[in-house]
């Protein structure tokens, strides 16, 4: 390219608005700003090759190969496309959406703005799908509305692969050597290299790890090559190997977090004590499960008048994670602890989570407080937030104090312990009176042998001791978002949806089938949610209302802009009581300590970061349900043939879910093994009716079952209906249209369990 002496082009380039702050950034040689080069593309209105853009910025021959690099960085962030024909577009006029790419099974997928518009995802069917694989972060732009309303996408450009190494089994098929991924999304074809594989030598059926070489395009497969063999599936332990790699679970700290980490030290130092409140004579307790290792809470209350003083004291860790460091990268990273049965992939280092930022008896450790003024109607009516030096007085479990509390033993934390039950009852009472939604789920826990396999599974029935810590922790959540928004600081909230108009219409559609009504008309209430809820609570079929109310609402998600949230009926809330376990958290006392000292907290993009922070979450409770369910069907493989009783916790057009009884595993009966008859799932009612005996399968009833089969290659176990089943009352039932056609899948109506390593449930 001949060097240029446009002086139109130099004096277009010298009105950029930020050419002081690129001559600042790129010292005194500054190419034009992205801003600037958006405005020129939006001028234009047509699409302008490179070439093009360099010729009217006046770009030199020494400059182009960095005006390039800059187009195509913006082409990553999305903010312009370069097609096919090397032609630079601005996103904003081709409406181009940056999205990550959510994959389905059955070969469609969905694409998820990262940045949220309003609108929803895009429905990408199978034609976008070539090339692309789940995790993929793509540019789509809209292509109209499907059959059923939704958003359709239209892929133009790959920006970011997501898949680099990929865990499954090996196979070799018509002398072909492939890889069938774990993760059912991942739908292409996996050809390996023969030398990695005559390297390896994996044997048929095994686990492996391959690295993709080159990635699906029209027809062609992705090709791979072999980088470990883990072992063979049914090995201790490969459950939550897979679940690591299958979900891109980052497991093992950089070598600068582990070097930064060792450098950190055991003890409280004189110079951390620095603008601190000494709170060690404060008797502040830790109250957690049995088998916790890392204590990020302590808590005290104190009557004074008619009110109550509740201190919260929470670790900490922003005063030994610093922004942007070694360790903070690969928090971020991670974004959350994960919690396996027997195993945790920690947030931060052992030497941080279970050492110095642990709240352990006795020993002096750093703490942000949130000091809190409680009515005795269990109203907040003041609060403090300040950095302390405190020293637990006590590590309590919760079947512990809830046996002090409801025995009324006496004990040395009797006095602490009697103050804060009270103030729990106070909250509870508020908690009704605000109209805080209060669901009955069922966790349970796995109990292991000395060989690591389950001996058996229980149920944990929440107490009062763990309620009254959650209730604790919710009030200095509560007190963390108002501050950050009166001194309006940023950070993220934790926000929580109410329903949209389209789930709230399919909401009262199903209550309205079982004689029912939710309050509010167009705008209902968490108050309308709670009262319907309590009113049901003694009916047969309340575990069904209750996952329809649950389905009806929206996911909670980590955003920089408040929106309440609607289950816990608060107006704000923020996380801030785990900083150890979550990112969000540590963001969150970053930002307390700068509004304390008056200064803002930067992050380079809040709305990026509750974006990354919410998937996380969603990734790590995927990859332990993936665990849980594989251990659950182990467990089950030698039950093969016994019969249980249970009941039906969902159903979808091809059979019926059912949970069984004390173990409170789930399986399935398939809709053929139902009876001698066809049986047919209606939507509109709810239950799967059969077209000639009207025998009916309703959720809530109680069925007998034998377990036919479990099966470790899919997690799922086969159960063979043994009895069940009742037959229609009323006449008008009898009529059972059989030429009803069905499309899709209905939902499928399963309880959350959880089991393993149980930490406090806090929202």
């Amino acid at each position: 390219m001949k060097k240029i002496n446009n002086q139109k082009a130099l004096d277009l380039r010298g009105r950029d608005p930020y050419l002081q702050r690129e001559r600042e950034k790129y010292s005194g040689h500054p190419l034009p700003s992205r801003e600037w080069i958006i405005a020129l593309l939006e001028r234009e209105g047509v699409p302008q090759k490179i070439e093009m853009l360099a010729d009217k910025f006046a770009i030199s021959d020494d400059e182009y190969e960095f005006f390039e690099r800059r187009l195509k960085a913006m082409a990553r962030d999305g903010q312009v496309l370069i097609n096919r024909r090397g032609a630079v577009c601005a996103a904003e006029k081709l409406e181009i959406v940056k999205c990550r790419v959510e994959a389905h099974k059955d070969g469609f997928g969905f694409a998820v703005p990262l940045v949220s518009d309003g609108k929803g995802d895009f429905v990408l069917y199978e034609r976008e799908m070539r090339g692309v694989m789940h995790g993929d972060i793509v540019t789509v732009r809209p292509k109209g509305t499907d059959r059923r309303g939704r958003r359709e996408g239209q892929v133009l450009d790959i920006v970011e692969r997501a898949q680099s190494d990929v865990v499954g089994r090996f196979y070799i098929e018509r002398g072909v050597a492939v890889l069938e991924a774990e993760d059912r999304r991942l739908q292409q074809s996996i050809i390996l290299e023969p030398e990695s594989v005559a390297q390896f030598r994996p044997k048929h059926g095994q686990v492996i790890v391959a690295h993709i070489e080159s990635y699906p395009e029209g027809h062609r497969p992705a090709l791979a090559k072999v980088v470990e063999v883990l072992g063979d599936y049914a090995d201790s332990g490969m459950e939550i190997e897979i679940a690591l790699r299958k979900h891109k679970l980052p497991h093992q700290f950089s070598e600068a977090c582990t070097r930064a980490a060792e450098k950190i030290p055991s003890e409280v130092r004189p110079s951390d004590w620095n603008g601190r409140v000494d709170l060690r004579d404060l008797p502040l307790i830790t109250i957690d499960g049995e088998s916790s290792r890392d204590f990020d809470d302590a808590v005290y209350a104190e009557k004074q008048g008619r009110d109550y003083r509740l201190v919260v004291a929470i670790a900490d860790v922003s005063h030994y994670v610093r922004p942007n460091d070694a360790i903070d990268k690969d928090a971020y990273e991670r974004a959350t602890s994960v919690y396996f049965p027997r195993r945790v992939i920690p947030m931060l280092p052992e030497k941080l989570s279970n050492g110095i930022c642990s709240l352990n008896p006795d020993v002096e450790r750093l703490c942000m407080v949130c000091d809190i003024v409680v009515g005795a109607s269990g109203s907040l009516k003041d609060y403090a937030f300040y950095p302390a030096v405190m020293k637990s007085h006590g590590r309590l479990t919760y079947t512990q104090v809830w046996n002090w509390l409801e025995s009324g033993a006496d004990n040395p934390y009797k006095r602490n312990l009697d103050t804060l039950y009270k103030l729990f009852q106070a909250f509870q009472k508020k908690r009704a009176q605000r109209g805080a939604m209060e669901f009955d789920t069922v966790e349970t826990q796995m109990l292991f042998n000395d060989d690591g396999k389950i001996e058996r599974i229980e149920p944990v029935v929440r107490n009062d001791a763990h309620k009254l810590i959650e209730e604790c922790m919710l009030a200095a959540n509560v007190c963390a978002a108002d501050f950050l928004l009166k001194n309006k600081q940023s950070a993220l909230f934790r926000n929580h949806s109410g329903p949209t108009p389209e789930k709230l219409a399919v909401l009262r559609e199903q209550l309205a089938l079982l004689g029912l009504t939710l309050g509010g008309k167009d705008k209902p209430t968490p108050k309308h949610y709670a009262k319907l809820a309590e009113s049901v609570r003694t009916r047969s079929d309340y575990a069904l209302i209750q996952m329809m109310l649950l389905r009806s609402m929206q996911q909670a998600v980590y955003e920089p802009d408040n929106s309440g949230h609607f289950g816990l009926a608060y107006e704000h809330y923020a996380h801030f009581t785990s900083p150890i376990r979550r990112y969000p958290d540590l963001l969150v006392h970053r930002s307390i300590k700068a509004a304390l000292s008056g200064e803002p907290c930067n992050f380079p993009s809040w709305q990026a970061a509750g974006v990354h922070t919410s998937h996380c979450e969603r990734r790590a409770d995927d990859a332990s349900r993936d665990v849980e369910n594989w251990l659950k069907t182990f467990y089950m493989r030698d039950k093969v043939g016994e019969v249980f009783g249970g009941k039906i916790s969902g159903m979808a057009n091809f059979g019926i879910f059912v949970t069984l009884n004390d173990i409170h595993i789930e399986g399935m009966v398939h809709v053929s093994d139902l009876g001698e008859d066809y049986f047919n799932y209606r939507a509109d009612i709810l239950a799967m009716v059969g077209e000639r005996s009207g025998i009916r399968f309703n959720i809530g009833d109680t069925v007998t079952v034998k377990v036919a089969r479990a099966d470790l290659e899919t997690s799922k176990i086969d159960l063979v209906l043994v009895s069940g089943g009742r037959r229609k009352k009323a006449e008008n039932e009898r009529n059972v249209r059989t030429d009803m056609q069905f499309v899709g899948k209905a939902p499928q109506a399963r309880g959350k369990q959880s089991s393993g390593s149980l930490k406090k449930r806090r929202s």
